[in-house]
């Protein structure tokens, strides 16, 4: 059965814990930086107050020549912040983005439907790291110091300024307060579009075939105009605070020259101090006008941590595997039960396997068979550990299929699923299964059992022939034969064909045949779903489902002339081959 999900195996969790150091590398930086953006508002002060009172044009110079060096530092700084920044993105992303997509891709098989997609919200966090939004949120902090300058110069001036903050301050809230829902619906119908897009561009086959293409595009409109306008109406009020934020930014900068003044005029404080307090309310605001005006960036960010917190939570943890022997091809099916995905456990929850079990050594061969809904390809995603059960087991040479380590399990498997896509890639990556370190003479050698290496050799570029792609070379009937080379690859003691004749001609199923009688000798364990009967003939044993129960299991003969479906025994009576 599967790992329960625990928080503490979530790998963006992890991520987080160890770019804590880099975190407070970039805090540390930040300090340096805020301390050194004093270097303008003690220059101003310096000139207006001893250079121009003195007209010492040495002291000039040397202010002058000190102001050189701390900018050039807080260059570097600013640098070595930016790149620590943008260096922690790219390390989230390779200590999380191997298990985000590794989860993405579990979701297409029933293992969670809940549709985040981990894979585009970790895109964007490690954007929002190499941006400049995230610089503001650094800087923040630092107001209070800032504020507590441009209270010792005055306190009035101090008071100004931090009334002027509380304003901006309450702009932000109010920023985030009326967008941050507008964009995380924005997101979310965003993710639908994605997948209402990359879905229609599967099948434009059928949709253009059937007339369907305006009907598609409009529907398509409206899911985009709906995110759109949620992202718009959200934008809107973040825009109109942004412009709120830097005006009164700006007007609060003369305010403080106005009182400035009037402080000077009143001899409580210096020319200097003017331009100095300026410049450093400024400085002080600036951060929350920075972050006001990127909200959209920040919002979209924490919108994908929190999701990203949620969606890899529910990852379960990694099971250490004991390193089993190479099986010898001893299937045990068990008490097999599986319900309606969705639903929960109970007497009346419909069944989609009904405690099906059944016993085959190495070298035997069964054809499921059964009518439409009988319960034959869910079967065959349990038996490949595709689904996981809701009752019973599956033994594979008496381990339970979870026991073994899944790349492990997988070199002993050979599935071809009813519904077949090449992956993009040569043929020769496909049948390989992408492993870097296949041998040639396995990847032609499961190619030659499965019939299909003189077909390939007759393409303009044979093996290395790419596929996968919208305009690719291959029929139907040609990519199910390419499968089926990907399923033998190895040669697996475990195989599962999900209707592996629906697309083939004649010629294809007794190539399909030669194939399962060839893995039998070779002493596979072969389980074929079976709709059509010219497969029937090169299995020795016959299981025939009927909602979801075993009917009948035994020996071919018995079982051929009794109790196949109508058009199964009639192709067997016909002398198929």
């Amino acid at each position: 059965m599967q790992n329960i999900a625990n928080p503490e195996n979530n790998p963006y969790r992890k991520a987080k814990r160890q770019l804590r150091r880099s975190f407070v590398q970039v805090a540390l930086f930040s300090a340096v930086i805020n301390l050194l953006m004093l270097t303008g508002p003690i220059y101003m002060l310096q000139v207006y107050d001893r250079v121009l009172a003195n007209g010492s044009v040495p002291t000039l110079q040397g202010l002058f020549v000190f102001v050189v060096v701390l900018y050039t530092f807080l260059g570097i700084y600013e640098f070595l912040r930016a790149r620590l920044l943008s260096r922690a993105g790219y390390r989230l992303d390779a200590l999380v983005g191997a298990h985000a997509f590794d989860f993405w891709m579990r979701t297409g098989i029933g293992y969670d439907r809940r549709g985040n997609n981990p894979v585009r919200d970790l895109e964007i966090v490690r954007g929002f790291l190499a941006s400049p939004a995230i610089l503001g949120i650094f800087d923040v902090p630092w107001i209070p110091f800032f504020l507590t300058i441009v209270f010792f110069i005055h306190p009035w001036l101090g008071f100004l300024t931090l009334a002027g903050a509380v304003v901006v301050a309450i702009a932000a809230l109010l920023n985030q307060l009326l967008t941050q829902r507008m964009i995380g619906w924005a997101m979310e119908m965003d993710g639908a579009e994605r997948s209402f897009i990359e879905r229609g561009r599967r099948n434009a086959e059928a949709v253009l075939a059937l007339g369907m293409q305006n009907k598609i595009v409009q529907r398509w409109r409206e899911m985009h105009e709906k995110s759109l306008s949620q992202m718009q109406r959200g934008g809107d009020r973040s825009e109109f605070f942004a412009a709120f934020s830097k005006s009164f930014r700006l007007l609060l900068q003369s305010m403080l020259l106005t009182l400035g003044a009037y402080l000077a005029i009143q001899q409580e404080v210096s020319a200097g101090a003017i331009i100095a307090t300026s410049i450093i309310a400024g400085r002080a605001l600036a951060p929350v006008d920075q972050v006001i005006g990127q909200w959209r960036s920040i919002a979209r960010a924490k919108e994908a941590h929190r999701r990203l917190l949620a969606t890899l939570d529910r990852m379960p943890a990694a099971r250490r595997h004991i390193k089993l022997p190479d099986p010898k091809g001893l299937l045990q099916v068990s008490n097999l039960t599986k319900l309606v995905p969705g639903g929960s456990r109970g007497a009346e929850v419909k069944k989609i396997i009904d405690r099906v079990s059944f016993t085959l050594n190495p070298g035997d061969a069964v054809g499921v068979v059964g009518n439409s809904a009988a319960g034959k390809s869910s079967l065959a995603k349990l038996l490949v550990g595709a689904w996981e059960p809701d009752a019973g087991e599956i033994r594979l040479d008496g381990a339970t299929l979870n026991q073994w380590h899944p790349e492990e399990l997988g070199r002993h498997i050979g599935y071809l699923p009813q519904s077949l896509e090449m992956l993009p890639g040569t043929i020769a990556e496909n049948i390989s299964r992408f492993d870097p370190r296949a041998d040639d003479k396995d990847v032609i050698e499961a190619a030659q059992i499965a019939g299909v290496h003189d077909m390939i050799l007759a393409l303009p570029h044979g093996y290395a022939t790419q596929v996968g792609m919208i305009a690719q070379p291959l029929s139907g009937g040609q990519t199910q034969r390419v499968g089926l080379a990907r399923a033998i690859f190895g040669i697996p003691r475990y195989i599962i064909l999900d209707e592996p004749n629906s697309n083939l001609d004649a010629g294809g199923d007794e190539a399909l045949a030669a194939s399962i009688r060839t893995l039998r000798r070779r002493g596979s364990v072969v389980v074929v779903m079976a709709h059509r009967p010219s497969v029937i003939v090169a299995v020795n044993k016959i299981l025939i489902l009927k909602q979801g129960q075993v009917a009948h299991f035994g020996d071919r003969d018995d079982i051929v002339n009794v109790s196949l479906p109508p058009e199964t025994a009639a192709g067997k009576k016909t002398g198929t081959k």
